[in-house]
C-alpha cells in the first residue's frame, strides 16, 4: 500500500511540475488492482515541436498498450507503469529526459526518442547508466558500432533499406541522374548521406545536392536549382511540415520527373499539408500503410490488421507508421521483461536474443551483432494516388 500510495503521489507531482517538457504518465484501473508491484517504464518522445507528427501517434501508441497489457493482468501480474515525456524534439531536453528517468524515476528502460538528433542525444546517458533503450528513429548510427551500443535498440528500417529500395526504383525506371534535398539536421544528414554513398556504387549519379531547414517555410530556391540541372528524378530526405512543402514547391514549379521520398512521411499529416501535390509522390514505407493490400501469406499481415484494428476502435483514426514503431518498441521490451524479470541487465540480453518477432516494421532478428534486426523485406514501394497510399510491389 505504501508504494502504491506513493507512486500515485509521485505521478501526481510530475503531471503538475512538468519538468522536462511536458510530462504525462499513464496508469490505468487494473493497475491499481494489481498485486504484485508494478513495472515502470519511460518514454521519452518528440510529442512537441517540429517532429511532433512523429511522437503524437508514438504517444497514443504507447498509451493503448500499456491499457491493453494491463486490463490483460499485466506482464505475470505485474501492471505496467508508463512515464512518458516530451522532449519538444529538442536534443538537450532529451537529455534532461533521460537523466530524470535514470536518476528519479529508477525505469527498467527507456523507449526513445522519435528523431535520429534525439535518440543519439541520449546514448551517452542510457549507456553509462547501463539502461536498456529502444529508439524509434531511423539512423542506423544510433544502433552502431554494436560494440558501442550495447544498451541500445531500434524499432524503425534503417536509412540503409530506404536508400536500397530508392536506387532499386530508379534502377528500374532507367533513371541515373538524381538531384537529392535533405533536411539539415541529423535525420536528413544521415539518410541523404547513406543514399549518396549507396547511390555511387549503383552508377546513380547525384548531380545536386541541396539543403533546407526543418522549419522553412519555402523550398523553391532549392527546386529551382534542380529544375535548372540535368537531374531526372529528385530523391527527399524529410519530415512533415518540410517535405510537405518541398513537395508542394516542386509541384507549384512545373517540375515533371519523379518525386521520391523517404519514409518519414509516413502519416496522415504528410497527405493533409501537401494536398493534391502528394499525388504521384512514390517512397520506401513499412508495410502498416498498405496493409490490407498484402498477399495474405505476407507474414505481417494479421498483426498489421489487428493493430490497425485496435487503434481505429480508440482514436477513430488510422495508425501512422511511427504508431507502428511504438507498438513494436513496446512489446519487444515487454517480452524482454517476461524473460528477464525487472533486472536491467537481463532485459538487455534478453532484447538482444529476440529472434523471430512478428511487428508492425517487420519481423525481427536481433543479434550481438545487429541491434535493429530488421531486414529490406521490412518495407516496400508505396505511391500516392487520389491521397492515398497505394502498394507499388
Amino acid at each position: 500500500m505504501k508504494r502504491s500510495l506513493f507512486l500515485v503521489c509521485l505521478l501526481t507531482l510530475l503531471v503538475l511540475a512538468g519538468g522536462c517538457g511536458k510530462a504525462k504518465t499513464t496508469t490505468t484501473p487494473a493497475a491499481t488492482k494489481a498485486q504484485k508491484e508494478p513495472y515502470t517504464i519511460g518514454a521519452i518522445l518528440d510529442t512537441s515541436g517540429p517532429a511532433a507528427s512523429l511522437g503524437e501517434p508514438e504517444r497514443d501508441t504507447l498509451q493503448m498498450v500499456v491499457e491493453e497489457l494491463n486490463a490483460k493482468g499485466g506482464i505475470d501480474g505485474h501492471p505496467v507503469e508508463l512515464i512518458l515525456l516530451d522532449n519538444k524534439s529538442s536534443e538537450s531536453e532529451a537529455v534532461l529526459a533521460a537523466k530524470r528517468l535514470v536518476n528519479e524515476d529508477k525505469v527498467l528502460a527507456i523507449i526513445g526518442c522519435s528523431q535520429t538528433g534525439t535518440s543519439l542525444a541520449i546514448v551517452d546517458t542510457v549507456t553509462k547508466a547501463q539502461v536498456p533503450m529502444i529508439s524509434v528513429a531511423s539512423s542506423a548510427k544510433i544502433v552502431t558500432p554494436p560494440s558501442e551500443r550495447r544498451w541500445i535498440f531500434k524499432t524503425t528500417q534503417n536509412n540503409e533499406i530506404v536508400a536500397q529500395k530508392m536506387i532499386a526504383y530508379l534502377k528500374q525506371k532507367g533513371i541515373k541522374d538524381v538531384a537529392v534535398l535533405s533536411v539539415n539536421n541529423a535525420y536528413g544528414r544521415d539518410g541523404a548521406g547513406t543514399f549518396i554513398e549507396l547511390a555511387a556504387k549503383n552508377g546513380i549519379n547525384v548531380v545536386l545536392h541541396e539543403k533546407f531547414e526543418a522549419t522553412d517555410t519555402d523550398m523553391t530556391a532549392q527546386l529551382a536549382k534542380v529544375k535548372a540541372s540535368p537531374a531526372k528524378a529528385t530523391a527527399v530526405f524529410a519530415i512533415p511540415p518540410a517535405a510537405s512543402i518541398v513537395t508542394k514547391n516542386f509541384r507549384d514549379l512545373g517540375l515533371q520527373m519523379p518525386l521520391l521520398h523517404c519514409h518519414g512521411i509516413g502519416n496522415k499529416k504528410f497527405l493533409e499539408l501537401a494536398g493534391d501535390a502528394a499525388n504521384g509522390v512514390v517512397a520506401p514505407m513499412g508495410k502498416l500503410l498498405v496493409a490490407e493490400q498484402l498477399p495474405d501469406n505476407d507474414p505481417q499481415k494479421q498483426v498489421l490488421l489487428k493493430f490497425i484494428a485496435d487503434y481505429q476502435k480508440k482514436y477513430h483514426v488510422r495508425p501512422t507508421t511511427f504508431s507502428g514503431h511504438a507498438y513494436d518498441a513496446f512489446y519487444l521490451l515487454v517480452n524482454a521483461i517476461k524473460q528477464a524479470g525487472p533486472d536491467r541487465a537481463k532485459i538487455r540480453d534478453a532484447l538482444e536474443q529476440t529472434t523471430g518477432f512478428v511487428g508492425v516494421s517487420g519481423v525481427f532478428n536481433m543479434s550481438a551483432q545487429d541491434h535493429s534486426g530488421l531486414g529490406e523485406d521490412a518495407m516496400v514501394l508505396v505511391e500516392v494516388k487520389d491521397g492515398k497510399w497505394h502498394l507499388l510491389q
